[in-house]
């Protein structure tokens, strides 16, 4: 499964632009008074103007797989890190086969460069903004995740990550190419004590070859 496209909110597209865009150095796809996107990889990173103030999310991107401590580096020199548990700067992901390095944005969103040693996608270049693969894991926020998890399998036919165990407040839908981490609203972002919110979010995949769209409380926030 591949995520062409996230759509976020953010109650500031000015200092929005100029993180990620200034900051963070992603190429500018598109923008006007009410929204922008950027270039990440093989996939678009949208924020919409929303008159909602602080919403936050949680999502990631893929890296190769042999940059892991140089993104450390990278973001290092550039933001705070988000330190784990034990005060470590890498997460370890033995199940997932994977490490991943976490950081803020200027809305307080989550941010993490993950990556996944199953890839085949080292890369001889120093790290840098060119060196991020795609949008690879949004985090979608729910009061039911387990029942919401299985309408998006029975209606879109996506299926349940196999590296992960479902539970009545975690469940992970996808591959490793790209995952929606469907969790209990207010429940904990690791590696952080920051609830997460219900907040509008959509999503466009491809899943084998059809292209989906995902989109969650969107009842709930005004835009």
């Amino acid at each position: 499964m591949d995520i062409l496209e996230i759509q976020l909110l953010t109650d500031n597209l000015e200092e929005t632009e100029h993180f990620y865009s200034n900051l963070v150095g992603l190429p500018t796809k598109q923008k006007d008074a009410t929204s922008i996107s950027f270039m990440a990889g093989q996939s678009t990173l949208t924020f919409l103007q929303s008159t909602e103030l602080n919403p936050t999310y949680h999502f990631a991107f893929n890296i190769p797989k042999n940059q892991i401590e140089s993104a450390t580096a990278w973001v290092a020199e550039r933001f705070e890190l988000i330190l784990g548990p034990d005060n470590e700067t890498i997460a370890n992901f033995v199940s997932w086969n994977a490490k991943a390095v976490y950081f803020y944005d200027n809305n307080g969103n989550i941010l993490e460069f993950i990556a996944r040693f199953d890839f085949d996608n080292a890369s001889d270049r120093p790290f840098s903004t060119s060196s991020i693969l795609s949008v690879s894991e949004i985090g979608l926020v729910t009061d039911v995740p387990m029942a919401y998890a299985k309408q998006l399998v029975d209606k879109e036919n996506l299926s349940y990550f196999s590296k992960s165990p479902e539970s009545e407040a975690f469940v992970v839908l996808g591959d490793d190419n790209g995952l929606l981490i469907v969790v209990k609203n207010q429940r904990n972002w690791y590696p952080t004590q920051q609830q997460a919110q219900k907040q509008y979010t959509k999503i466009k995949l491809a899943v084998n070859g059809l292209l989906k769209e995902v989109t969650v409380n969107d009842e709930n926030t005004a835009r």
